[in-house]
């Protein structure tokens, strides 16, 4: 398994550090010794295969689960105290709570900025807030209308401004794209860009989809169970993605662990990939670390380095 590099303490948002979560004892982790820095102001995809992790680790990240071993901080805190400070805007894949309501937009982009405060409150700094991020999202056409005659992609223009009228610093999606049309699917690649060009917003986007996170993201990380890094979206090319998730298939239902390497740093020119043959597999446990199961170094196989 390959940590992402690290930075400064100062430019992160988000760290994880080495870490590892079961839902029950004795079960294979849903993640296993994730070790990754968010910066701050970066637009970071998390790419993964449904049941791989993705959605365990955005949990943990909210402080939704706790019993995790490693080290998880949001802007140098535990995730409930971020939580409690709502630093984190957290866009669900689902919002059927909400569409249930006779509510309108604007009434429920407005319920994270005017939780916990009072009448007067709620008339001043709070609604100027709500305004400001319904334009920001473009969502004030239909700021009026019912939540239950919004499209797809108009409920989660509102949802991104309930996170934006809360002050949050960092902007988390999940499956952001499901259920939206191509054109909406282009319109939010176009506001994510928008919101961190004026905003400086961290955002991370959660999907199982790869054209959404090539799309929406600057530095993407392969998630299915254990971490498989790559340092921007152009390293993840046909022949990456079918060898990465073929082998994160295995990490998922077998004691596997995956070599991985960063693109960038990756001695092998992938564009060519199409000439070859289909590539080897290869694993190593979890007790020897850089060994594989029959005692040999296990390499990455168009690489020709060890773990790194």
């Amino acid at each position: 398994m390959q940590v992402a590099p690290t930075s400064t303490s100062a430019s992160i948002a988000i760290r994880y550090g080495g870490v590892s979560f079961s839902y029950e004892s004795g079960e294979a982790p849903a993640l296993d010794r994730v070790s990754l820095d968010v910066r701050r102001g970066e637009r970071l995809g998390i790419l993964g295969p449904n049941g791989g992790g993705k959605s365990t680790l955005l949990q943990l990240t909210l402080g939704l689960l706790r019993g995790y071993s490693g080290t998880i901080e949001v802007e140098g805190l535990a995730p409930v105290e971020a939580a409690k400070q709502r630093l984190i805007g957290y866009v669900p894949q689902r919002v059927e709570a909400e569409l249930a309501f006779p509510i309108t937009a604007r009434h429920a982009a407005s319920m994270a900025a005017t939780a916990g405060l009072g009448p007067f409150a709620r008339s001043s700094s709070a609604s100027e807030k709500v305004e400001r991020a319904l334009s920001v999202v473009g969502a004030t056409a239909f700021a009026d209308r019912p939540v239950g005659q919004l499209s797809g992609g108009q409920m989660q223009r509102v949802m991104i401004a309930r996170a934006l009228a809360s002050d949050a610093k960092i902007l988390l999606l999940d499956e952001p794209t499901v259920g939206i049309d191509p054109a909406g699917q282009k319109q939010f690649a176009e506001l994510i860009q928008r919101l961190h060009d004026e905003l400086g917003l961290t955002t991370i986007v959660v999907s199982h989809d790869l054209r959404t996170v090539a799309a929406t993201s600057d530095r993407v990380a392969c998630l299915a169970r254990s971490l498989h890094y790559h340092d921007s979206p152009e390293g993840l090319t046909p022949h990456v993605l079918a060898e990465v998730f073929r082998h994160d298939a295995a990490a998922i239902f077998g004691d596997l662990h995956v070599d991985a390497h960063r693109a960038s740093e990756c001695g092998h020119d992938h564009s060519h990939d199409h000439t070859h043959g289909p590539a080897h597999e290869h694993s190593h446990d979890h007790g020897n670390g850089s060994h594989g199961s029959d005692g040999t170094h296990g390499t990455h196989p168009k690489c020709g380095g060890g773990n790194s």
